[in-house]
């Protein structure tokens, strides 16, 4: 038992584990299409990171930018600086100015004219901006992004407040810093020194960033929206072709367990063809087999209980009797009678005994190759070495060479063909014959055994097989069989995967035949 208790366990722990067990298919089936999703998801993330290189790249563009301005202004006459200066603001959308040593602001784009940087109110844009925003500093947090400073403008002699300023003097190259706008928008200033200490100074809304980023943001919120809504459908749609049948099919297990198998429909789901189908047509037979089991244990009770009530009361009323009786030789004729029905009720409680557990007994047997030649050779030999019933010999055809062998255990199968050899030679008339034949055909293993007896009527047939079904010989003595042994037979022949039936004679001369099939398996 160990063995099979330790492989039973690990295939449960294969089909799933004991924390997954507990949660409803429906809910299981929902979250693994949504975690799905939800690496979809991560594109969001991914957009903070393409966001970050663009700033980096842009960083890098305008310390490049604000690197080459400082060096065309050193290349050209201090006339021409101020027509160059302006000319660069409007090409590179930035605001320049021009801070002295000691950060004295000594020209200004904006104070000059060109008006291309302006910072916008957060306060004065519509909403849809501010749920944008709120979008941004949630993603920003989840992904853990740092916050760049937020801008603050510098006064006109403040332009060592600057960072990027003071880092460019004492450098000597172009610096770049990034900070937050009121609405979150990046702007980049960046600073490059220029002659006799003086230093110029570029500031860019780089606004343009958060609109690409928001505008890959929305679609790509679009396309996980309509995916998760769709992914959402399927899962209730896979969930309801999944777990209603499977509830139904529990709630008629539940119902069957509690006893009320008669009164229970088993959906047995013929239009599907997938797992769910097979394994309520699976149920459906399964609640039907225990519906005929029950059937017949209560039908079995019956004719027990009828057959135990006989010899019973045979016993009952000579035991009253022989309280009464004072003549010697009727005692012993009552004594007589005692002892036979107390040796019917031994033999039938011992049929009833193997009867009952057969079915059982044979479920949990070990099959092995038997040949059936053999076993029937040896039954009658042992048959002949004995002195005949009456007169009544067995004879053995054997009409195949080699083995002829099927899966099963010897004893079960001995006792088949002791049954229907008692069976025939108790039917077969004074110095009659009985034969046996075992042949291959078609892939089964066929064993005959003929009499010459009566015959078996048609009508009759069937009902021989049934338990307590007794026709005896009128010779034979009330009680000697309890109208179990062909019923065994059968039992025993269905339980190797074979069958048992009654035929006439092919030679037309009065008798029966009993047939027995089995499978045959390879030498």
């Amino acid at each position: 038992m160990a063995p099979a208790t330790a492989s039973r366990r690990n295939r449960e722990q294969a089909l799933g584990s004991r924390r997954s067990g507990r949660v409803s298919l429906t809910p299981r089936i929902l979250f693994v299409n949504i975690f799905a999703l939800a690496l979809v998801a991560g594109g969001f993330f991914y957009l903070d990171s393409f966001r970050a290189r663009i700033l980096d790249e842009r960083v890098s563009q305008a310390e490049r930018e604000i690197a080459l301005t400082g060096e065309a202004l050193r290349a050209v006459d201090p006339e021409a600086r101020t027509r160059l200066l302006l000319r660069m603001a409007r090409a590179q959308g930035a605001r320049l100015r021009v801070y002295d040593a000691g950060g004295i602001e000594r020209f200004d784009s904006r104070a000059a004219g060109v008006q291309n940087f302006r910072l916008r109110d957060p306060d004065k844009e519509p909403w849809q901006q501010d749920v944008a925003r709120l979008l941004d500093a949630m993603i920003d947090t989840v992904a853990g992004t740092r916050r760049a400073p937020l801008y603050r403008e510098r006064g006109k002699s403040d332009g060592l407040k600057w960072p990027e300023v003071v880092s460019a003097a004492a450098t000597g190259r172009g610096v770049a810093t990034v900070w937050r706008a009121p609405d979150r928008s990046p702007v980049i200033t960046a600073a490059a020194p220029l002659a006799a200490g003086a230093t110029l100074h570029s500031t860019v809304d780089a606004r343009d960033i958060v609109q690409t980023v928001r505008a890959e943001r929305l679609r790509l919120s679009v396309v996980l929206l309509v995916v998760a809504l769709v992914s959402i459908l399927l899962s209730l749609f896979l969930a309801r072709t999944i777990v209603q049948p499977l509830r139904l099919l529990a709630r008629a297990a539940v119902r069957v367990r509690l006893g009320r198998a008669r009164e229970v429909v088993v959906p047995r789901l013929p239009y599907r063809r997938d797992e769910i189908g097979m394994l309520a047509r699976a149920i459906s037979d399964m609640s039907g087999a225990l519906r005929a089991r029950i059937d017949a244990t209560e039908a079995f009770a019956a004719d027990v209980t009828h057959e135990l009530k006989n010899p019973l009361a045979s016993l009952r009323s000579a035991m009253d009797s022989l309280d009464h009786v004072k003549d010697p030789a009727l005692q012993e004729r009552l004594m007589a009678i005692m002892r036979d029905d107390v040796h019917r009720l031994d033999r039938l409680i011992s049929d009833i005994s193997d009867a009952s557990r057969l079915d059982a007994q044979l479920s949990r047997a070990k099959f092995e190759p038997i040949d059936v030649a053999a076993l029937l050779e040896a039954l009658v030999r042992l048959r002949a070495e004995r002195e005949p019933v009456r007169g009544v010999r067995v004879r053995f055809d054997r009409l195949s060479e080699g083995p002829l062998l099927v899966s099963g255990e010897g004893s079960r199968l001995e006792r088949v063909f002791e049954n229907l050899l008692d069976n025939a030679v108790s039917f077969s008339p004074d110095d009659g014959l009985v034969t046996v034949s075992a042949v291959a055909e078609d892939s089964s293993i066929v064993v005959r055994v003929e009499d010459e007896g009566p015959g078996v009527p048609e009508e009759a047939r069937d009902a021989i097989f049934r338990r307590f079904h007794s026709v005896r010989p009128a010779s034979e003595a009330f009680g000697t069989h309890s109208g179990l042994g062909l019923a065994i037979a059968r039992t025993i022949v269905e339980g190797h995967g074979g069958m048992i039936a009654v035929e006439s004679r092919e030679d037309r001369l009065s008798g029966a035949r009993f047939v027995v099939r089995l499978p045959q398996v390879a030498a």
